[in-house]
């Protein structure tokens, strides 16, 4: 139970694979259409940067509510976000695409627009740049600060470490509230720097635990396939499962208040946003983002069977992953390149960022124990059991 976890090197072919399919489809990208690929870069850092966040708002989650049933698992969402530090490197280099994908950055654009010049005190390059580094010392120096603690916890025991990661989670999940909303607004709604929308971060918050959760269900499912998890049960499971289907609902709910409140109140300036994606190129799309991310979830895991079925909830997740790609891509393209042009650019960023983030959960997760095995509620989670 306590061997770690082992790279194989076809694991690390892979990744490298992915890795140049990634690169190539960049390079190409960037010769054939650069509005298109940087439109692609902002989509697919944040697609995983939210995966990341996700999985260490989980994980602060656990520590507070003191969960047993979880802490066996618990290395899991601290391995993805160790990724966070990664992200913040693309990020920073997003400065030399910033022109591209937000109009307010130039100058023109600024000096003939009163609305833009309306919020130029905030939307300046400058101060843009110093709030995404902001943001990135936050979330990365917190999330280390956890992760150290964590393994402090395994090689010396006691309820101290425990006991400081409970308070240092607290602390954390307030500047994660306040940092990650503000992130949503800069690097995605500031893309329609006209419209606004005050349930945008809640929805991206929400989203990002929402795909959070079910990554960290998809990864301990391999791992336990990989005999590392041999105590996961159907109750495990169904609880992982219960998170899938309850954050689904809560997707559904701000995807439906947002929308459903521009609509009702029918205000131009709020209205062209959905106007725009709702209809032409885009409607498919549209649709396909609340069936995906809401309906099929809520309506598959719903039932206590398949909620603790492997072969029900597999699938669910994998198009939850897809569902949240859409999600992005919906809310990213319309405004930078106005053009629904799907190949393979797309696909190929998108293989690459994947190999990627696999590297570096894989590598976190073969540096320490993969079952926690001083944690003081690890007897509940060996032991764990539904009515």
């Amino acid at each position: 139970m306590e061997d770690k976890i082992k790279i194989t090197p076809w694991f690390r072919y892979l990744c490298f694979g992915l890795i140049i399919v990634g690169i190539v489809a960049f390079v190409a990208g960037f010769i054939i259409d650069p509005e298109q690929t940087w439109a692609n870069y902002l989509l697919n850092n944040f697609y995983f940067l939210a995966l990341a966040v996700g999985a260490s708002f989980f994980m602060a989650l656990q520590y507070i509510t003191q969960s047993g049933w979880s802490s066996g698992f618990k290395r899991v969402p601290e391995a993805m976000a160790s990724y966070i530090p990664v992200a913040a490197v693309f990020f920073l280099l997003l400065y030399f695409g910033i022109h591209t994908l937000y109009h307010w950055s130039h100058e023109e654009v600024r000096s003939a627009d009163e609305i833009i010049q309306h919020k130029a005190p905030y939307l300046n390059i400058p101060f843009f740049m110093i709030r995404i580094a902001l943001y990135f010392v936050c979330w990365s120096a917190m999330t280390m600060f956890l992760r150290r603690l964590s393994v402090k916890e395994d090689l010396e025991g006691g309820l101290h470490f425990f006991q400081k990661s409970e308070f240092y989670s607290r602390i954390y999940i307030f500047l994660l509230a306040i940092t990650f909303s503000l992130a949503c607004f800069d690097l995605i709604m500031s893309v329609d720097p006209h419209w606004y929308s005050t349930i945008f971060a809640f929805k991206n918050f929400a989203a990002a635990f929402y795909r959070g959760a079910a990554v960290i269900l998809l990864i301990t499912v391999i791992l336990q396939k990989q005999g590392h998890f041999p105590f996961f049960n159907r109750n495990h499971l169904q609880d992982m499962s219960s998170y899938v289907f309850m954050l689904s609902i809560i997707y559904g709910y701000l995807w439906f208040a947002q929308f459903m409140l521009i609509w009702y109140g029918n205000i131009p300036e709020e209205t062209i946003y959905f106007a725009i994606r709702w209809e032409g190129q885009w409607q498919p799309l549209f649709w396909a983002d609340i069936l995906i991310n809401w309906f099929v979830p809520f309506a598959i895991l719903m039932p206590r069977k398949p909620a603790r079925r492997l072969k029900v909830v597999i699938p669910v997740v994998i198009l939850l992953i897809i569902g949240h790609w859409i999600d992005l891509y919906l809310q990213i393209f319309p405004g930078v390149t106005g053009e629904n042009d799907f190949g393979f650019l797309e696909i190929g960023t998108f293989l690459g960022y994947c190999g990627l983030f696999a590297l570096v959960v894989a590598r976190t997760l073969s540096a320490a124990a993969p079952v926690p095995r001083n944690h003081p509620y690890l007897s509940e989670c060996l032991d764990h059991h539904l009515a």
